[in-house]
């Protein structure tokens, strides 16, 4: 059987550091980080104080009030992406074309804010339960591809990715597979998160996880420099319209590049921690570019998973020269981590489509934060990180890693088209 191509034909994200794509790219560039003070609850009693929240969004626009009560902010942040993607894409679903598009969401927690405020009314209360009609289906991870599904009309496959913050590089990677099968068409594919809450980074700080840089916040993320202490949490989302070759070409759609080729492993060593050499990720990279026909030395740019946590950061550079040999030191190595927080089940999308927009615009954002002389003694610094400025670039194909808890690992790699 011969194996479809897929291309990208829209985009749309929401993040710490914009609330759509022309304003997160210019943010990026500038090298801006989204991190300020946590205003979701109330942080007194936190190690951690600040995060990377979406501000000024006026979630109103997408329903009115009434509507708006029956979704968790993780499905509200996947329809503002979504929307923005749709646009994007001049896409307009008919009943005739619907069982050929579908959607494909991942969420690593779904709707956390709704189950923190259930519990938390039920544990104070006087014992009788008086849970919302709405409770089950805004908690449920599953529910966001459900209500974009709803939204565009597409009667097509649909389901949703878990697995931690390899989430929707893996939501990504199935819809692609669909659509290389001939089962789809289109695919609007991507993921959401919305967990900065008290339970999430509670428990994140249980487990020394978080940054506690409270006193500067904006520096706190520094991927692969010496003092990082931790990640900081975000939030957003991110959605791509994937869709058949010859059907975007058939309906004068705008390619904005072509996805090529993706890789999935397991590391099988822990539930946190990634395997300290590496293996995995390295498996994952390889099997990617094996998919897509090309060698190692043909990547360009790698948008790394690059979390500002002492263990993963070391073992996904060790894949990394694991995997690229010499070539390594010629690739653009980026974390965008360092500016959006790390939004967990939904951060593989939103550096999918950054990963995009570097291809799109000949330029790779930087790694912010790092200072002269803050290294790791276990870090190659004879890598190109792209620290702290932008860089131009030609980029031919770029590379997107996600790593999750559980030992999840996602490799996508996109290729940018000459002609468009």
């Amino acid at each position: 059987m011969e194996l479809k191509r897929v291309v990208v034909t829209g985009m749309g994200m929401i993040t710490a550091v914009g609330n759509d794509i022309p304003t997160c790219w210019a943010n990026l560039v500038a090298g801006h980080s989204g991190a300020g003070p946590v205003t979701h609850f109330d942080v007194t009693n936190f190690k951690t104080k600040f995060a990377c929240e979406v501000k000024n969004y006026d979630f109103s626009t997408l329903f009115d009030r009434k509507e708006l009560r029956r979704y968790d902010r993780y499905a509200l942040l996947a329809i503002a992406a979504s929307d923005e993607a749709i646009k994007n894409a001049q896409l307009t679903i008919t009943p005739e074309q619907a069982h050929r598009y579908g959607v494909i969401y991942g969420s690593g927690m779904g709707g956390l804010h709704t189950l923190n405020d259930g519990i938390a009314e039920f544990t104070t209360g006087d014992g009788t339960p008086r849970f919302s009609p709405f409770f089950i289906t805004r908690v449920i991870s599953n529910i966001a591809p459900g209500i974009l599904a709803i939204r565009y009309g597409c009667k097509g496959i649909n389901f949703s990715t878990a697995s931690a913050c390899a989430s929707s590089s893996h939501a990504i990677a199935n819809a692609f597979h669909y659509i290389r099968l001939g089962m789809a068409d289109v695919m609007i594919t991507g993921g959401s998160e919305a967990v900065i809450e008290f339970s999430a980074v509670g428990g994140f700080n249980a487990i020394h996880a978080l940054s506690t840089r409270n006193d500067d916040p904006k520096t706190a993320s520094r991927p692969f420099s010496g003092s990082r202490d931790g990640f900081v949490l975000g939030e957003g989302a991110a959605t791509l319209v994937l869709e058949e070759y010859e059907h975007a070409i058939a309906r004068g759609a705008t390619i904005y590049a072509e996805l090529v080729g993706a890789g999935m492993t397991s590391d099988a060593y822990h539930i946190t921690a990634s395997d300290p050499e590496g293996k995995g990720a390295a498996q994952a990279m390889q099997l990617a570019i094996q998919e897509a026909g090309i060698t190692p030395q043909d990547i360009d740019y790698i948008n790394t998973h690059g979390t500002s946590t002492h263990v993963g950061d070391i073992s996904e550079v060790k894949a990394i020269k694991q995997v690229f040999g010499e070539h390594a030191y010629n690739i653009n190595l980026t974390s965008s981590k360092s500016m959006t927080g790390h939004l967990l089940g939904s951060t593989g999308a939103v550096e999918a489509v950054i990963s995009i927009l570097s291809m799109q615009h000949q330029m790779v954002t930087p790694t912010i934060n790092h200072e002269d002389g803050d290294n790791d003694p276990e870090i190659d610094y004879n890598l190109n990180f792209t620290f702290n400025k932008p860089q131009s670039r030609n980029i031919h194909y770029a590379m997107s890693n996600n790593y999750g808890f559980g030992g999840h690992n996602a490799c996508l790699i996109f290729k940018k088209l000459q002609n468009f």
